[in-house]
């Protein structure tokens, strides 16, 4: 019976062990993808772009808790443009969130993870029109002469500083030293003063 008792704790400090050693204590992520505009927000942008980054801790397998990192770009579209009477401009949207994470099947192949919360929103807009630069430019044969490129001359710009909330689901597959790679939608919602802002960034990347 002694002997009984002793395999089943080495058993379970082993299992316990193993456990530890297939869950990390802190969690990292990166990846990038597309950002599209829903509702009033898609009807003044285009499709853009963003990159993201997070950091986390693991309370267990299954939850944890992330502070995301996002960046995303958009244009505005020429339906919009032409309405106010400006050749060309863009929103962009600095993002800081917390957000707890559920993961359905962490020690899988495929896991399928919920996650949400909220943060602080910069969101940044500009209209531009086209413009040429001149600055100084060298050649061995002609020495110093102007030379001109393009560049996006700034007519007006305003930014601000917003609370808001996200939610989001994805699948991570493979499994590479503890880390999978990662699909995302996180559905993005920005209080602002007289309205909100709503953007769906679709995220690629990995996560371990």
């Amino acid at each position: 019976m002694k002997s009984l008792a002793v395999v089943v704790c080495v058993g379970l400090v082993g299992a316990a062990v193993v456990s530890a050693q297939e869950t990390p204590k802190f969690a990292f992520s990166i990846g990038g993808g597309f950002t599209q505009g829903v509702g009033n927000t898609g009807a003044h942008l285009d499709t853009g772009w963003n990159v993201r980054g997070g950091v986390g801790f693991n309370f267990s397998s299954h939850v944890g808790a992330m502070l995301n990192v996002g960046y995303d770009h958009m244009g505005i579209n020429s339906t919009t443009l032409s309405n106010i009477g400006v050749p060309g401009g863009d929103v962009q949207v600095f993002s800081a969130t917390i957000d707890p994470i559920v993961h359905l099947n962490p020690h899988g192949h495929v896991d399928v993870y919920v996650t949400g919360g909220g943060g602080l929103f910069h969101r940044y807009q500009e209209f531009t029109q086209p413009s040429v630069a001149v600055t100084p430019a060298f050649d061995p044969f002609f020495g110093f002469y102007p030379a001109t490129f393009g560049v996006n001359q700034i007519l007006a710009s305003y930014s601000v500083n917003k609370p808001g909330v996200d939610a989001g689901v994805g699948i991570a597959f493979g499994s590479i030293a503890h880390g999978k790679f990662f699909a995302e939608a996180r559905y993005n919602h920005i209080y602002m003063a007289n309205s909100h802002m709503d953007y769906l960034p679709v995220t690629f990347g990995f996560r371990w």
